[in-house]
């Protein structure tokens, strides 16, 4: 009998993904769940359970007050599975068991993490796993202790508060047991270095982590197109997000205009970090001033690196468009960096990534603004990019949207984290070669 299950890459991480939803959503539900004892509505479970699994941070009920510690715990399970990969796990738990991997199972793997080739899923299945274990338990220690030396939490309360945050920010999730998120600690360094670190580290991709690994020892070592696209474009963003948020933001007493000089640019720094996709906010954002709303749609949509945790369409996506647009400026035939050159199936690609997401940012804002019109059209705005980039900042406005609007949100969140990755894989996957081609034509553009 012939087998009707879903056999391709991408339809298997999208199935993967609303059945991780759908099971974190009916155990929320649950009476222990919730602080009160009472049954989570419906509708708030599924939100948080997307949220969760699709590692984005936006919330309709306070995490610390509204779930209990149990529920909590679930929760951070749900951002935990979702950072690291339905598909990476899976594979993972088979390596450590059976020690052996099945060719279609490799595949999977390799849809998930990008690895470039079958003959690197082990050591890319393997770095994920010690660079999870060694970053999140390292954060955690260094949060718990800062806060016990800080604070009088005592040690239990200090390592829950410190893993929870540790988890949170690797895996780009923005979730905090804080009610105002990391706003109490704006000044203290000691909290956001570590938290900041995770974040970058989670945000840099997989397979960029195993290549600087691989080549900590050689400084002559040549980086491919991939790693140099990612870390120089990862550097820009964050630095020109620190300058143009300080600009904006340190004479508005609301946000940055209350501290100190150096408080100030950590503060920028931070805000700047957390932007593309982390979630983690140390100011008011609904107190931001237009322009770092603007720049924040900028970089909550471009995100982080690709086979990572955060989400967005990839530095590397936006970056390789840039340097289509500067070769075609210059009238070069090929895009060519460091003495490669880019392929034109991987600018199609990147080209298509970009042109369908920002598609699905206009239709969900169209989507939105009737079911929300008492609500600033630059909060939606805000809203909807960063739900689809799996940022999880706010305005402030998430748990006052009308429940048809946060629907819309839910499905932004799901496209966000699992479109983009299934479109890309899809996109790899489809490369039908044809024997033969059409004549030349050169429509007029422009």
């Amino acid at each position: 009998m012939k087998n009707h299950l879903p056999t391709h890459p991408a339809t298997v991480l999208a199935l993967a993904f609303l059945a991780t939803i759908a099971l974190g959503t009916a155990l929320l539900m649950l009476p222990w769940a919730s602080a009160s004892g009472e049954r989570a509505p419906w509708l708030t479970a599924l939100f948080t359970a997307t949220s969760a699994v699709c590692v984005t941070g936006l919330v309709v009920v306070d995490t610390g007050t509204y779930w209990s510690p149990l529920g909590q715990g679930l929760v951070m399970a749900l951002f935990q599975l979702g950072g690291f990969g339905m598909m990476t796990s899976a594979t993972l738990m088979g390596l450590l068991i059976g020690g052996h991997m099945k060719l279609r199972t490799r595949l999977l793997l390799q849809s998930e993490t990008h690895a470039l080739s079958l003959g690197d899923v082990r050591s890319v299945a393997r770095m994920v796993l010690a660079v999870t274990v060694v970053v999140e338990v390292a954060v955690a220690l260094w949060l718990a202790a800062r806060l016990v030396i800080k604070t009088d939490m005592d040690w239990s309360q200090a390592l829950w508060h410190g893993a929870f945050h540790s988890v949170s920010a690797f895996n780009n999730a923005g979730f905090s047991t804080w009610s105002d998120s990391v706003m109490g600690h704006v000044t203290d360094g000691w909290v956001l270095a570590p938290l900041m670190l995770a974040i970058v580290v989670g945000g840099l991709g997989f397979p960029v982590i195993t290549e600087l690994w691989a080549n900590r020892r050689n400084r002559r070592a040549r980086w491919s197109v991939h790693t140099t696209l990612t870390v120089w474009g990862s550097a820009v963003l964050v630095l020109l997000g620190t300058l143009g948020l300080w600009l904006v933001e340190h004479n508005n007493p609301k946000t940055l205009g209350a501290l100190g000089f150096l408080d100030q640019w950590q503060a920028a720094l931070f805000t700047s970090v957390s932007a593309r996709t982390a979630g983690f906010n140390a100011v008011d954002i609904g107190a931001l001033e237009l322009e770092s709303l603007v720049l924040h749609y900028v970089l909550m949509f471009i995100g982080g690196g690709s086979a990572g945790t955060a989400g967005g369409v990839k530095v590397t996506t936006a970056f390789l468009l840039l340097l289509i647009v500067w070769s075609e400026i210059r009238g070069r035939a090929d895009v060519e960096l460091r003495g490669r050159r880019i392929s034109t199936p991987v600018q199609r690609q990147a080209l298509s990534i970009l042109v369908l997401s920002g598609a699905a940012v206009s239709l969900g804002l169209l989507f939105i603004i009737p079911m929300a019109d008492h609500l600033p059209l630059d909060k939606l705005m805000f809203e909807v990019v960063s739900a689809f980039a799996t940022v999880g900042l706010s305005t402030g406005i998430t748990a006052d949207l009308p429940p048809s609007a946060q629907g819309v949100i839910i499905a932004l969140m799901y496209a966000g984290r699992v479109g983009v990755v299934t479109l890309a894989l899809a996109l790899a996957i489809n490369q039908v070669p044809r024997s033969y081609r059409y004549p030349e034509e050169k429509p007029i553009v422009g």
